[in-house]
C-alpha cells in the first residue's frame, strides 16, 4: 500500500540528519544513516547510547525485513505467498503478529485497506521502473484475488493460509512502522532516553528535547519535495507517519495515478485528500492507519479517528486546507502561509 513521505522536517534545533557519527557527551547526537527495507534509514540519539546500540537497532530492522520483504527471495513473506492455495505455512512470531495486526485493520476498514492487495500493486508497479496503467481486463484478471476475508489465521500454531493460489500479501503499509516501535523498545532497553527514528518517513520521537520541552516535528507539505512543512507539532514518546497522493505516481495521457489502490476497484482511490498525517503511541498502528484513514475520504476519516482513543490526525486537502483532530487543537501550529486550518 505504499511507501510513505520521506521528506519530514524535524524542527529540533540540532540538525539529526548528518550521516556518520558524533560524540553525545558534547550535545551533539550520535547519528547514522543507512539504506535498509528499501528506504533511508536515521537513527539520532541524543542522551544515552554508543555506536553499538546504533548497530544493534540497524540490525534489528534487517533481521525484520529478513522476514518481511516482498521484494526478496527467501524471507517468510515471499515462501507464505508463494504457498497460496497451496498449504499453510508456519510463521515467526515476529511475521505472524504483524500479519495478524493487519488483518484486524483490514477488518476495520471493512476491506478498505486490504493487505491481501499485492496482485493490485504488482499489476500496477508504480514507482518501479515496469509500472504501468493496467487494462481493465488485467484489473479484472487480479482483483479476484484481493479478499482479507480468505487469510486464515492459526494463533495456537503461528499458521497462516492465502486460501486463493496467485494471492499475495503486501506488508508495506505496517512493516515500516513495526520496526520504528522495535528500534524504540530496543534503544529504551538500552538505556537510551532521548532519541529521534526516521525509518522511511516514519518517525518515533523517544523522549523528549530536554526536561522543559517535547520534540518539535514538521508534517511534510505533499505538494513538494523540497522538505517544505505545512505546520509543526510537540510529540513525546510518539510516532508520527503520513500518506499521500504525490510521494509516488505514473503519469498517462495527462492523467497522474497516485500509489494508493483502492482493493475494491483496482484503481487509485479518488479523494479530496492530497496527505494524511497520524499520531500515535505505536508507529505500527500511525502506518497502517495513515493509509486506512486515507482511504475514508475527510469527512468519514475524521470522524473515524476520533472514535479511536489516543490517535489524532491532521489532514490536508488538495485545496491546501487542513483539518485536525480534537487532540491536537492548540499544539499543531500552521507555518506554511499557502495552507489554511478549517477547524
Amino acid at each position: 500500500m505504499g511507501k510513505k513521505i520521506i521528506g519530514f522536517l524535524l524542527i529540533i534545533g540540532l540538525m539529526i540528519g548528518i550521516v556518520g557519527c558524533t560524540s553525545v557527551s558534547d550535545k551533539e547526537p550520535l547519528t547514522r544513516t543507512d539504506i535498509v527495507m528499501g528506504t533511508p534509514v536515521t537513527i539520532s540519539i541524543y542522551e544515552g547510547g554508543s555506536e553499538d546500540i546504533l548497530q544493534k537497532s540497524f540490525d534489528k530492522i534487517s533481521e525484520i525485513e529478513s522476514l518481511l520483504s516482498i521484494n526478496k527471495s527467501g524471507t517468510e513473506l515471499d515462501k507464505l505467498n508463494e504457498n497460496a492455495g497451496i498449504k499453510k505455512i508456519k510463521l515467526s512470531d515476529t511475521s505472524y503478529k504483524i500479519i495478524k495486526r493487519a488483518v484486524k485493520y483490514s477488518h476495520l476498514s471493512d476491506g478498505g485497506y486490504d493487505i491481501s492487495v499485492g496482485p493490485i500493486v504488482k499489476l500496477w508497479s508504480i514507482g518501479l521502473p515496469e509500472a504501468k496503467v493496467p487494462t481493465q481486463k488485467e484489473i479484472d484478471y487480479v482483483i479476484k484475488l484481493v479478499d482479507y476475508n480468505n487469510i486464515e489465521l492459526n494463533d495456537s500454531t503461528k499458521e497462516v493460509y492465502l486460501k486463493k493460489k496467485g494471492m499475495i500479501l503486501d506488508l508495506g503499509s505496517i512493516a515500516k512502522g513495526y520496526a520504528a516501535d522495535e528500534v524504540a523498545r530496543l534503544l529504551s532497553k538500552e538505556g537510551v532516553t532521548r532519541a529521534i527514528v526516521n525509518l522511511g518517513g516514519n518517525i518515533y520521537a523517544l523522549g523528549s528535547k530536554n526536561d522543559n520541552e517535547d520534540w518539535n516535528v514538521g508534517i511534510q507539505n505533499p505538494f513538494s519535495d523540497r522538505g517544505d512543512v505545512v505546520g509543526t507539532i510537540h510529540i513525546s514518546n510518539k510516532s508520527i507517519v503520513t500518506s499521500g497522493i504525490y510521494e509516488r505516481f505514473i503519469e498517462k495521457d495527462g492523467k497522474k495515478y497516485h500509489h494508493i489502490l483502492n482493493p475494491k476497484t483496482g484503481y487509485p482511490f479518488e479523494t479530496e485528500i492530497a496527505g494524511v498525517s497520524i499520531i500515535s503511541k505505536e508507529s505500527i498502528d500511525c502506518d497502517a492507519l495513515s493509509t486506512l484513514v486515507f482511504t475514508k475520504g475527510l469527512d468519514e476519516g475524521l470522524k473515524f479517528v476520533e472514535g479511536i482513543s489516543d490517535v489524532d490526525a491532521v489532514f490536508i486537502t488538495k485545496d491546501k486546507k487542513v483539518y485536525i483532530t480534537s487532540g491536537i487543537n492548540g499544539n499543531f501550529k500552521i507555518t506554511n502561509k499557502e495552507f489554511t486550518l478549517c477547524n
